[in-house]
């Protein structure tokens, strides 16, 4: 049985990514010290986010409250085995982003690069601060940081097509959660009397049996309509557009901060505010489960007709995210487990896919998949490790990618709905038909007239050993899944 256990322990990564955009800043004439700090705290912050572990994993639900603005609404933090999912995630993998990020800006001469990391930084500080979150409005104040501060490194490159896609990047997250997101918190207060999450029981949210059926659905569409961060279609668009963003910060985007945080708080108020009880008597699951699958296969129909190589990557992350929005609101704990858990099978493969996609632009100035034939010849380890995050993309084993789609199937089949697992499959092969010809490019087509491969090599150590080390997690987390399984399963304790 879980209990509530009052810590201020969980607030130390966030003061540890908070200071860390300061303290970059201040070493900004001193470009070693600055990354030697974005190394440093990145690893404290991840440390101080496995010390959480053990409480969790014996059943503790670790509480904070920091403010309380009004009765009912408050800065709160907590901790259970959803938070710890994200945010060991998030803290794990900006490790190895640091280091990509200091091979891809300093190989590329980048300008400001300060503003970069000290951005780059806050941006973690968000994820965390979602994945803590105790409540719908903590969870809100840290979904718009998030929004903030990847704006400018959506515009990095300060161009006019940069500008105009941070532009509609800003407009699209900061519009839908206004309009959306902010009504249905205030409806959720008025109607429930309270925002805090239902941590103890995923069985009942916390809204009153007495709550009028068409209020509790429409709270839950603008909540779904709100959490544009998730990529649902129609609400997806800002996505393909960010990758004008240098490939870093897609991968941020797209593996590790904004675009799980969308999910991750769609998790949230599926399992946490409505309640499986309320999702099933008020006929919610299943028509989401639609619209998640109908971005599953679409987003992967745009995806084979895109030559540019983060576009086609990009549609895969929008098809990919409505894998752990479906396992959640097919409600079936094999399904729940399947798309949570599909939380870290996809940040650790699609980050190799975007870092393998910057190294060969660092490496060879190539965007465009018709353009890489014969250069996996010269860059074997990159395409080699872009090959095995393709496997755990497909969904073959033994990787991890294969471990999330197992539960998923599983849990759909639990509840007789073998449509959804129709539809994973022939995801599947989706991504088998967008992934593996660039790799067979790399590897066995000869170069194009005109594009000369001769003096391409792999990209700098920096770059190269990130993508090598989460390509091999990729593999590992699907041999030994029990770590997150074990604290997705205390969820149900």
């Amino acid at each position: 049985m879980k209990e509530f256990v009052v810590s201020a322990q969980m607030a130390i990564p966030l003061i540890l990514t908070g200071i860390a955009p300061l303290l970059i800043v201040l070493m900004r004439k001193d470009p070693n010290k600055r990354e030697m700090v974005s190394f440093i705290i990145a690893i404290l912050t991840f440390l101080s986010v496995i010390s959480l572990v053990p409480p969790v994993l014996n059943h503790k639900v670790l509480i904070y409250k920091i403010s309380e603005l009004i009765p009912g609404i408050s800065f709160k933090l907590a901790v259970d085995g959803m938070s710890l999912l994200f945010a060991i995630v998030s803290s794990f993998l900006w490790i190895f982003a640091t280091s990509y990020n200091i091979g891809y800006m300093r190989s590329l001469k980048e300008h400001a690069q300060t503003r970069f990391f000290a951005f780059f930084a806050l941006a973690i500080f968000g994820a965390l601060g979602v994945a803590f979150s105790g409540n719908i409005f903590t969870m809100y104040f840290f979904y718009e940081v998030i929004t903030v501060a990847t704006f400018p490194l959506v515009g990095h490159e300060q161009t006019e097509t940069a500008l105009e896609g941070a532009k509609k990047y800003l407009i699209y997250l900061m519009g839908t959660s206004k309009l959306f997101l902010l009504p249905a918190m205030i409806l959720t207060y008025v109607y429930a009397g309270t925002l805090d999450f239902n941590l103890m029981d995923l069985t009942h949210g916390i809204f009153p049996t007495t709550t009028p059926h068409w209020i509790m659905i429409l709270t839950y569409a603008l909540y779904i309509a709100g959490i544009a961060k998730a990529a649902i279609m129609p609400l997806h668009n800002w996505l393909p557009s960010a990758m004008v963003a240098p490939t870093p910060v897609s991968a941020l985007l797209h593996a590790v901060a904004v675009v799980k945080a969308g999910v991750f708080s769609i998790a949230r108020i599926v399992l946490c505010v409505m309640g499986i009880n309320a999702m099933h008597r008020l006929h919610l699951d299943i028509p989401t489960a639609y619209l998640a699958s109908f971005t599953i296969l679409v987003a992967s129909i745009i995806a084979l007709t895109k030559d540019d190589l983060k576009a086609r990557i990009a549609y895969s992350t929008i098809s990919q995210l409505s894998y752990i929005v479906l396992g959640v609101v097919l409600l079936a704990p094999a399904a729940i487990q399947g798309g949570l858990f599909h939380i870290a099978a996809h940040a650790f493969s699609k980050i190799t896919l975007f870092f393998a996609a910057g190294a060969i632009y660092v490496a060879a100035h190539l965007k465009k998949v018709s353009q890489l034939s014969g250069v996996g010849k010269k860059m074997p380890i990159t395409f080699g490790m872009f090959g095995l995050a393709t496997i755990s993309m497909i969904g073959l084993p033994p990787a991890v990618g294969f471990v999330s789609k197992w539960y998923l199937i599983e849990g759909a089949l639990n509840i007789h709905q073998v449509i959804f697992m129709v539809v994973l499959l022939i995801s599947a092969l989706f991504n088998a038909a967008y992934f593996v010809p660039i790799v067979y490019k790399g590897f066995f087509e000869k170069p194009k007239p005109g594009i000369d491969i001769e003096h391409i090599s792999e990209a700098p150590l920096t770059m190269v050993i990130p993508l090598t080390v989460t390509a091999i997690m990729s593999l590992l987390l699907g041999i030994y899944p029990y770590f997150f399984l074990n604290l997705i399963q205390t969820l149900w304790r």
